[in-house]
């Protein structure tokens, strides 16, 4: 079941935590990043995702020294996209949707042209146009799930939902598995202690988040289990983890916060931002409560 890996972004905040885990899976991993990983174990390559030669040069050569003496470059099984401006506010708007729908054309039009058979994109929670609207916009629905509408009012989310739809496109002409996931808020273990004990102070301040969270390591396996299901064409998961990112149930944060939103079933802790869907879809367990790191 080993894989030869082309990751893009693995230097990022998320990708620091997948790569490695990957790797530790047996995976080959190649991190094509502009600032290496410097990871034992992982190739690093610089390369610029909003240029299309280099992207394709990338796929097409040797991931180091020692594969010199196996002939020409290998291909890769897979294509994990995490490369992106991060967020709103790190460059100017029109920055932001130009690297980010520049970059994933980019490297899914060439993993495509190469015949790579499996691509992952990070797509993300800012979608459903929460997270960065003007003022207080509620959710289409609670539990919110995949099939709900997407009117983001961000560069961010909009370079995002854009990316979905090259992906749809690519995927409806090759016929290959495209799997996007819509990343919720990352954490990594660090976190738990500086952040959580906050969020049970002051719920509202999850509010632009529908509360959910995501371990940087559990996403990684949610990465891993994409690499390794096969055969599902296009999909779009929601990634985040069980329950809510506050202590309070979820039928009392929905009430509280959503009061105008249409609800389904909240029994107990249930994610108001549902990961149903890859939990059935790609097998994902939950391994990072946040209860194992913070009492609340």
């Amino acid at each position: 079941m080993t894989k030869r890996i082309f990751f893009t972004g693995g230097t990022g905040k998320a990708g620091r935590h997948v790569v490695p885990w990957l790797r530790d899976q047996g995976h080959h991993v190649v991190n094509a990043d502009l600032k290496p990983l410097g990871c034992d174990g992982v190739d690093d390559l610089s390369i610029d995702i909003t240029d299309s030669g280099q992207v394709f040069g990338a796929l097409t050569q040797h991931a180091n020294m020692g594969e010199f003496a196996d002939g020409p470059a290998k291909p890769y099984d897979a294509v994990v996209h995490f490369a992106a401006v991060a967020r709103v506010l790190l460059t100017s708007d029109a920055e932001c949707f130009r690297v980010n729908t520049v970059g994933t054309y980019n490297v899914i039009e060439a993993a495509v042209k190469l015949g790579v058979k499996k691509i992952i994109i990070a797509s993300s929670e800012t979608v459903y146009g929460t997270c960065f609207a003007h003022g207080d916009l509620d959710p289409p629905g609670l539990p919110l799930t995949e099939d709900m509408a997407t009117v983001p009012e961000d560069s961010y989310a909009m370079s995002k939902l854009c990316n979905e739809v090259t992906a749809r496109s690519f995927q409806a002409r090759s016929g290959i598995d495209i799997y996007v996931l819509r990343i919720g808020n990352v954490f990594e273990p660090h976190e738990y202690a500086e952040h959580f004990p906050d969020f049970f102070a002051d719920p509202a301040t999850r509010k632009r988040n529908i509360f959910n969270y995501i371990d940087a390591r559990d996403l990684a396996q949610i990465v891993h289990r994409g690499v390794l299901t096969d055969g599902l064409g296009f999909q779009i998961f929601n990634a985040a983890n069980d329950t809510n990112s506050v202590n309070r149930p979820a039928e009392e944060l929905a009430r509280t916060y959503f009061p105008n939103v249409p609800k389904g079933p909240l029994p107990g802790n249930t994610g108001l931002y549902s990961n149903e869907k890859v939990r059935r879809m790609l097998g994902f367990v939950e391994q990072h409560d946040w209860r194992r790191y913070v009492e609340g």
